[in-house]
């Protein structure tokens, strides 16, 4: 024992006193170390017995009230029965089957005048799923294909349908004339009036891409039935005279653009020549060439 102690000291530089406190403390931390892995070992061997738990499980079994799962899906009955989709209403389509969202995009395609033709233009319509579209395929009241026309037209039915193929001024049409368009309901036709007024009148067809909500598709069709007379007297923003507010009521013109001519003017005096504009630093060739014949130096 002596020998032991005296090798630690000389190991740990130790004293005899923290020799003898160290040969004390070193048997407790391993006893410390092994006791709760032992205890672990020992209570896992060790059978338990489930009798009481059993016995309350029973009892709240015995309790239990069993009954059939709701599918809160199915709470809405399916019924099939024929139908158009150009008439048919939202309740009837869902009753059909229809989700809420599809739905309601049927009622959206056919508020901007767009027509089922046969049976297969639903499956055109996004989110169509094709097991719904083949349930109820025999319930569709539509052709299955394009019916051709086996009569001959007659004279007044060339009257009443010459109207419709001949082209309209885009800048002198209303309501009632754009929503004949395949694709233009109400709101985009009042939208491409708004935006007629706010530039002062077309000078090309080909900013009937710039009005929102109006797709590649319709401007093709306004193409075919619609143009730009080269004589329409366009309405024109005197930049001498209007406010930097009525520059920026402008659709191509904007809040800053506005300010820099409003100081321009204060700086430099009324503009000589629509040309003048060029020398302001946010109007390059192009901008000046798309907004000049909007613009005119006197009233």
């Amino acid at each position: 024992m002596n020998r032991l102690m005296a090798r630690i000291r000389a190991f740990f530089g130790l004293s005899r006193r923290e020799t003898r406190g160290f040969l004390i403390l070193l048997p407790l931390l391993v006893f410390s170390l092994f006791i709760t892995p032992s205890y672990r070992w020992w209570k896992a061997g060790q059978k338990r017995d489930f009798t009481k738990e059993n016995q309350e499980l029973d009892s709240l079994l015995a309790h239990w009230k069993w009954g059939e799962k709701k599918d809160s899906v199915n709470e809405i009955e399916i019924q099939l029965f024929k139908f158009n989709p150009n008439i048919a209403t939202e309740e009837d389509l869902t009753n059909l089957g229809f989700p809420s969202n599809l739905a309601n995009r049927i009622e959206n395609y056919r508020s901007k005048n767009g027509r089922f033709v046969i049976k297969s233009d639903l499956m055109k319509l996004y989110g169509m799923d094709s097991a719904l579209y083949a349930r109820l395929y025999p319930f569709i009241d539509l052709p299955i294909e394009t019916p051709t026309k086996t009569f001959q037209t007659t004279l007044s039915d060339k009257k009443q349908f010459s109207p419709s193929k001949e082209k309209f001024d885009l800048n002198l049409a209303d309501t009632t004339q754009l929503i004949r368009i395949y694709g233009i309901g109400s709101k985009l036709s009042q939208r491409i009036i708004k935006y007629r007024n706010a530039l002062g009148g077309f000078i090309s067809m080909n900013q009937l891409h710039e009005v929102y909500g109006l797709d590649s598709i319709v401007v093709s069709e306004l193409n075919e039935k619609a143009f730009v007379s080269t004589d329409f007297q366009l309405v024109q923003i005197a930049i001498n005279s209007a406010t930097d507010k009525e520059l920026a009521a402008h659709p191509y013109i904007s809040n800053k653009l506005a300010k820099a001519i409003a100081a321009y003017r204060f700086q430099h005096g009324n503009f000589t020549s629509l040309q003048d504009l060029t020398k302001i630093a946010l109007v390059d060739e192009v901008f000046y060439t798309k907004i000049k014949p909007y613009l005119t130096l006197n009233p």
